[in-house]
């Protein structure tokens, strides 16, 4: 049996996660290390590159690299992005990283390069109009109020881009996570959009472009002491976590889907020459020749978790009987489940949560269905965008645990979902590229074995129709209200 060993690692929102894995997609050791976000005021959300994203590798690569029976063939780390971190010329982050579409400080810097460069021109080039989610805005934040950093800043990092830096001494970043910089990148140029990186970001140098399962450099001696990884390892690009997860689910021909059950929720199509849509993210795909149409919502998981620390943090296994106690439309409740303001559809910053229709009869179980079921329903609006129903839609992620939830969402979209039977997620995608880039296996491998088929249950359709049919019609209805009260509370 082949005994070479490749190591994925993914640095996601609340924890970063990693495996040592066999070329025939044998799991030989996990570890994992929690961390939390800060929020140090409304609307920004942080990591701290050198104490949560490199402490967190030199972690897991201590725990996992005694298990590698053989040689180590090659090391991929993924993470979440789009997000920034400047650093110095030593590498040294200059301050926390702003992350991805959950932090909202740059909305006006977003609003402003609409304007100046054209929302149509930005969607044609770019593939993405311009939202929290993007990272040109938020350069253009670092450089406008932050100036003393932006002076000082030798380049900027995304979570992968950075540990791959620390790494081998790379600057490098792969031309999917690359395409989220709207409107710094150009789809049909695949590179960097020159004129506009002139006009948003000058004076600072932008790295060069890889593929993501493409070896960019070996491991240099420093990292090779601080993480115990042999030194000359080749290490592969590497992307932005959720597509690395999507990779790892077999989600990889025209048509397929991943949706991940996660902190937030994320959807990912593969397409090949995906048109622009002004309510999606239109990507580079993880490989050449393909594309991907992308949508994020701003809460998932961390809803479901407010639900239980307000009721007084009952054990899961509980909580969830009592939601599925609860009869479909969890009698008569309606969950707008923006409480961390939205991104895709309806991309507004100020959206806030709604319970609509509580009574003195309802119980913490009809809550929890309800925050299911407002879940499933942003999940269908996004359904409803796309030019082609899902052929295939594989579910990811954390919340896969969770039953109950995968299957409201099932019968809220009348989409059947398959499970995977690993489910470690991005880092075991990372992995897989990681063996594809270094010729462990052939391209096309995938490692990819379905546990369960979650169908739909037809006879929901009415109810759940109904209650989707009233979802936008509550939010048109409350956006207004919402709006006023933070006025009068700020």
């Amino acid at each position: 049996m082949n005994e070479e060993t490749v190591l994925g690692i993914d640095i996601g929102t609340s924890a970063t996660k990693a495996v040592l894995v066999r070329a025939d997609g044998t799991v030989l050791a996990v570890a994992r290390r929690q961390h939390a976000i800060t929020m140090p005021r409304p609307g920004w959300a942080e990591l701290n590159a050198e104490t949560v994203w490199w402490h967190d590798v030199k972690a897991v690569c201590a725990e996992l690299v005694p298990h590698a029976s053989a040689s180590l063939t090659g090391v991929c780390v993924s993470g979440i992005g789009p997000c920034v971190v400047p650093c110095d010329g030593s590498l040294r982050p200059l301050r926390p990283a702003i992350l991805y579409g959950i932090d909202t400080r740059a909305t006006a810097e977003a609003d402003e390069l609409t304007a100046r460069l054209g929302h149509d021109a930005i969607l044609e080039r770019g593939g993405s109009t311009l939202s929290s989610q993007a990272l040109g805005p938020k350069l253009l934040w670092l450089r406008r109020h932050e100036p003393e950093i932006w002076e000082a800043a030798s380049g900027w990092y995304m979570a992968s881009s950075f540990v791959v830096a620390r790494l081998t001494g790379e600057y490098v970043l792969d031309h999917h996570s690359a395409s989220q910089c709207d409107p710094l990148y150009d789809l049909e140029g695949e590179g960097w959009a020159a004129e506009w990186i002139d006009e948003v970001a000058p004076g600072i140098p932008f790295p060069r472009l890889q593929w993501p399962a493409e070896v960019v450099g070996t491991v240099s001696a420093a990292a090779a002491a601080a993480t115990g990884l042999p030194a000359g390892t080749p290490v592969v690009c590497g992307t932005i976590d959720a597509w690395a997860e999507a990779f790892s689910a077999g989600v990889r021909q025209p048509g397929q889907a991943m949706l991940m059950y996660g902190s937030t929720m994320f959807f990912i199509q593969i397409a090949c020459g995906a048109h622009p849509h002004r309510l999606l993210w239109t990507t580079q795909g993880i490989e050449p020749g393909t594309r991907t149409y992308a949508a994020g919502t701003a809460t998932g998981g961390s809803l479901t978790e407010w639900i239980r620390d307000l009721v007084g943090r009952p054990n899961w296994p509980t909580l969830v009987a009592e939601a599925g106690a609860a009869p479909p439309g969890a009698r008569g409740l309606l969950v707008l489940p923006h409480f961390a303001g939205e991104r895709t559809p309806i991309y507004d910053p100020l959206a806030r949560g709604v319970v609509a229709g509580l009574t003195l009869r309802h119980r913490r179980g009809d809550i929890l269905r309800a925050a299911y079921e407002g879940i499933g329903c942003g999940i269908r609006q996004i359904l409803e965008l796309l030019e082609t129903r899902p052929d295939r839609l594989v579910a990811v992620g954390g919340g896969t645990q969770a039953t109950l939830w995968m299957q409201v969402v099932t019968d809220v979209t009348d989409v059947p979902q398959d499970v995977p039977e690993q489910t470690i997620g991005a880092a075991y995608g990372d992995a897989l590229l990681a063996a594809i880039g270094t010729r462990l296996v052939p391209q096309e491998t995938d490692w990819t074995r379905i546990k369960r088929v979650i169908e739909p249950d037809d006879t929901l359709r009415e109810v759940y129709d109904g209650v989707y049919r009233n979802y936008p019609t509550l939010y048109a209805a409350t956006s207004g209200i919402v709006r006023e009260l933070q006025e009068l509370s700020a």
